[in-house]
């Protein structure tokens, strides 16, 4: 038998479908391609070449973080638009200063990404895409298991997913109508 997993989506409270843009210009945003991927478009004069990338950004010191793709003729190009991609695509993570606050499962098509808090000293223990955005938030001890789909586009979406499901102590509080205290 499975353990049952509480998926509480506070992120639809918390922002009320709305999502408000962050300003991109007092961050100190780093860059991680996870993944560049060659696509062949095949038409009647032959294949047409063209590079796909997934690129992540995020600034540790400010918790914040995104993603984009971008196709282009060649690697550089789809990089660069991957990034302007991931730039209008910011979100602000609620975290502890060396962990997270609960275990959370982020679910994007059929990726499924479970983060949990990790003790001090722990690090980061995850793989490939997690591990990118993880770094990008700036989150340094965190315990991750990636299950179902391997496809970076779904692992990277997954994980945003759990990330906006992490709420403050005051979100919680006011949709729940207590004082903080009560907590």
């Amino acid at each position: 038998m499975q353990p049952v997993l509480l998926d509480w989506s506070f992120k639809s409270m918390a922002l009320n479908g709305v999502a408000k843009r962050l300003d991109t210009q007092n961050l100190n945003l780093k860059e991680q391609v996870v993944s560049i991927n060659r696509v062949t478009k095949v038409v009647k004069g032959g294949k047409n070449m063209s590079f796909s990338a997934l690129v992540v950004v995020g600034d540790p010191g400010a918790k914040v973080v995104g993603y984009g793709t971008g196709k282009a003729k060649e690697v550089p190009s789809a990089i660069k638009k991957g990034i302007e991609a991931a730039k209008k695509n910011l979100r602000k993570v609620n975290v502890l200063e060396t962990t997270i606050r609960h275990p959370v499962l982020g679910r994007f098509g059929s990726g499924l990404v479970l983060l949990k808090p990790a003790p001090e000293g722990t690090g980061v223990i995850a793989g490939g895409p997690v591990r990118a955005v993880i770094q990008a938030v700036g989150i340094p001890n965190v315990l991750t298991k990636s299950i179902g789909s391997h496809n970076a586009h779904n692992v990277v979406k997954a994980t945003i997913d759990a990330l906006e499901q992490l709420c403050d102590k005051t979100a919680i509080a006011d949709m729940r109508g207590l004082p903080v205290e009560k907590l």
